[in-house]
């Protein structure tokens, strides 16, 4: 679809700020007289600039891609604290190279709080895990690590709380999925324009790439789209029936993502369910493999063996981490051979154990479980990955290049 006037940042805050009791935290906290302040960000106009092909924006900082980026996840709170050294240990004393830290998180709440000038301070979502950000960037930078922002896009409590209408709705409430998580609506254009600001003050402070995560609808969406209170936005007009308008939704934001961040020179990575590579797309959710991979520079499934079912034939995967990898790797080459230029595959793999999954079908992952999942993707011609842990604790021992 064509795309309507980008909005600029001066109309996203006001957009999203919501005067006297607006609540974009878990507590309420007063927002009376942001309407009468001005914070000094319209005075330039950045869509001009950013249409600009001679504007490229210098944080400062200097990193040099990989031979090939072999990362972890890292939390605001690890960044921000003691684990942060003990991270920084870790890959000092092995091949890995690379930082995935949380920027905006699973509740929609910022890792830091934004500067004074910032776009992003008055709607009051910074929390205070990582006291200096650009900080935490000079000694990657020092240490040669490269840095990656994750940016959380549609799952987000805090803004679907502070505005319902960005959201859904069932009855007079934000609906919320089992874990009481809300999501906000991937048709709205306001919600793309606050996600890309955040990815834009990423990119500032020196960050490498900005990876887009939960980019699609909620899981069984296509269960609750006829009963749920939402708007479609431009889409509503669309001839496409409702599983396309989802796919064009979150497709076209990827994409329009990728074009405002150009000015920036960062490379744009997006994180999807491993099972989406293996269908034409994935419905409910929105999500087509191939359809995202043409509008990024990387894509991350996340194939923990523990998330599968007997899908390729193995009746317990978390026990079979190489095989369940290697049958992953076989689809995804062979969707991505159909793309006229695919984007690097760097898959997020599994270190933790799934003992949730109950006994006899789970075991304890160490290092030759995440050994085996590397050497999976090695063997299949894929050689970057992010290893996955909430905790940031990581398996000692691995031999990351096999």
């Amino acid at each position: 679809m064509t795309f309507k006037k980008w909005m600029g940042t001066s109309a996203i805050v006001a957009a999203l700020m919501i005067p006297n009791t607006s609540v974009f935290a878990k507590e309420e906290k007063s927002m009376e007289d942001f309407t009468e302040r001005t914070y000094g960000f319209t005075a330039v106009d950045e869509e001009i600039i950013s249409a600009s092909t001679l504007f490229r924006y210098d944080s400062g900082l200097t990193f040099t891609y990989p031979d090939a980026v072999r990362g972890v996840y890292v939390t605001g709170n690890s960044a921000g604290g003691a684990r942060f050294n003990d991270l920084l240990k870790l890959l000092d004393k092995t091949d890995l190279n690379a930082m995935v830290i949380d920027i905006k998180d699973d509740f929609g709440e910022l890792t830091y709080m934004p500067a004074d000038d910032s776009p992003l301070k008055p709607l009051d979502i910074g929390k205070p895990f990582m006291k200096n950000p650009r900080e935490v960037l000079e000694v990657l930078e020092e240490k040669e690590i490269y840095p990656i922002a994750r940016v959380v896009v549609f799952k987000d409590t805090a803004l679907a709380e502070a505005k319902p209408e960005l959201s859904f709705v069932e009855g007079s409430e934000v609906w919320k999925n089992g874990r009481r998580e809300a999501f906000v609506n991937p048709f709205m254009k306001e919600v793309w324009d606050y996600n890309v600001e955040v990815a834009i003050e990423a990119a500032k402070m020196g960050f490498q790439e900005i990876q887009f995560d939960y980019v699609r609808f909620p899981e069984g969406f296509e269960n609750r789209a006829d009963t749920l209170k939402y708007s479609m936005g431009d889409y509503e007009s669309s001839d496409a029936d409702a599983v396309q308008k989802r796919v064009h939704a979150v497709t076209d934001f990827v994409a329009y993502a990728r074009e405002k961040l150009k000015p920036y020179d960062v490379k744009v990575s997006v994180d999807i369910f491993g099972y989406a590579a293996t269908l034409p797309e994935a419905p409910g959710i929105g999500q087509n493999f191939g359809k995202i991979s043409e509008n990024v520079d990387v894509i991350s499934s996340m194939i923990y063996p523990s998330h599968w079912t007997s899908y390729f034939g193995i009746a317990k995967p978390d026990l079979e981490p190489y095989k369940l990898v290697q049958e992953y790797a076989k689809a995804e080459n062979a969707t991505l051979a159909k793309l006229k230029s695919p984007p690097i595959s760097r898959p997020w793999l599994q270190d933790f154990t799934a003992s949730y999954l109950g006994s006899g079908n789970y075991q304890k992952y160490g290092a030759a479980e995440v050994q085996a999942q590397i050497l999976a993707l090695s063997e299949a011609g894929i050689n970057e990955y992010l290893l996955w842990n909430a905790g940031n604790r990581y398996s000692p021992g691995v031999d990351y290049t096999p």
